[in-house]
């Protein structure tokens, strides 16, 4: 039986940061971000990073931890995540994973051997340029060559996926394969994992109030002061939504109304396509939020849930 952990996924804005400091509250728990863009420092507004008094004392890992000009893989998460994991085992707390990003979240629950595979920067550039050269289909070409079936589940314009299906495959010589055949269980931790959902039409006013209060809160100018770092669309960190959007408006790409209803449509969509991921998920439970009378009653039950599940004496 492995240790205990509780994971809480779900789509952009749903309210994770929000329930999962409650949980924390209720469960002794400390958080673990699973957040591409929340563990970079200086990147506070764009990934709504919740600030100090919001954390409410409870303790926030891979969050601010690393400078956006560097480069941060999966492969690095996954070491990070699981020695911090280990270390809140050591206090006697619950340690909780909390994110959107699907494949942080699968380096923790199934065994991922990123050794083979590591992140080739100067190759994924390049097939980044011949993206932008030669257009999505000839890379998807590529892919379709060496590998058919990835090239059959992976859509054209999904760059960043097909760049990493071929980026493996040059690497390692393998194939990508599909989601429920590969992925063993990591028989470290006897988990429970959460999935928060609400009505879409719920969700999608959420996404937009939420790209508003960003612009409200400085987002812009949160994207000034990285640029002046060095920082442009070309770096990993910057290609996190809100970011891109933005340094569109400044370079003239388009006027600033136009960067903010982009931001909100590509944010919609990035929802869409995190439930899809995470439906995939077998032994997820599904907690609606718009169904709750209050936040308390919703905490509880979620609260009810994992001690059923969790031994947590």
């Amino acid at each position: 039986m492995g240790k205990p952990l509780l994971v809480i996924v779900g789509p952009t804005a749903v309210g994770k940061t929000e329930t999962s400091i409650a949980v924390a509250k209720k469960l002794n728990g400390e958080i673990i971000s699973a957040d591409s863009i929340q563990v970079y420092k200086h990147m506070d507004i764009g990934s709504a990073k919740p600030t100090l008094a919001e954390r409410e004392g409870i303790p926030h890992y891979l969050m601010d931890e690393i400078d956006p000009r560097e480069n941060f893989s999966v492969a690095e998460f996954q070491s990070k995540a699981k020695e911090y994991i280990r270390m809140i085992h050591e206090k006697n707390k619950l340690p909780i994973i909390v994110g959107g990003t699907g494949l942080y979240v699968n380096a923790i629950l199934y065994q991922m051997d990123f050794t083979g595979t590591a992140s080739n920067w100067a190759l994924r550039k390049k097939l980044e340029q011949e993206a932008a050269m030669y257009g999505n289909e000839f890379l998807h070409d590529k892919l379709k060559e060496i590998d058919p079936n990835a090239a059959a589940r992976i859509h054209p314009n999904n760059v960043k996926r097909v760049i990493r299906a071929l980026e493996v495959y040059y690497e390692g010589g393998e194939r990508v394969h599909d989601f429920q055949n590969t992925f063993v269980e990591n028989p470290e931790y006897d988990y429970v994992l959460i999935g928060l959902n609400r009505d879409r039409k719920e969700l999608y006013e959420r996404i937009n109030k939420r790209v508003d209060l960003l612009i409200e809160n400085g987002l812009v100018e949160e994207v000034k002061y990285l640029m002046n770092l060095g920082l442009d669309e070309e770096n990993i960190s910057m290609k996190g939504l809100g970011y891109k959007e933005i340094i569109g408006y400044l370079k003239g790409k388009y006027s600033f109304d136009e960067a903010v209803e982009i931001l909100k449509r590509d944010t919609r969509r990035y929802a869409k396509r995190q439930l899809t991921w995470f439906r995939r998920y077998e032994k997820i439970r599904w907690f609606d939020i718009g169904h709750y009378i209050s936040k308390d009653a919703f905490v509880e039950d979620i609260v009810k849930y994992v001690e059923g599940k969790l031994n947590l004496v």
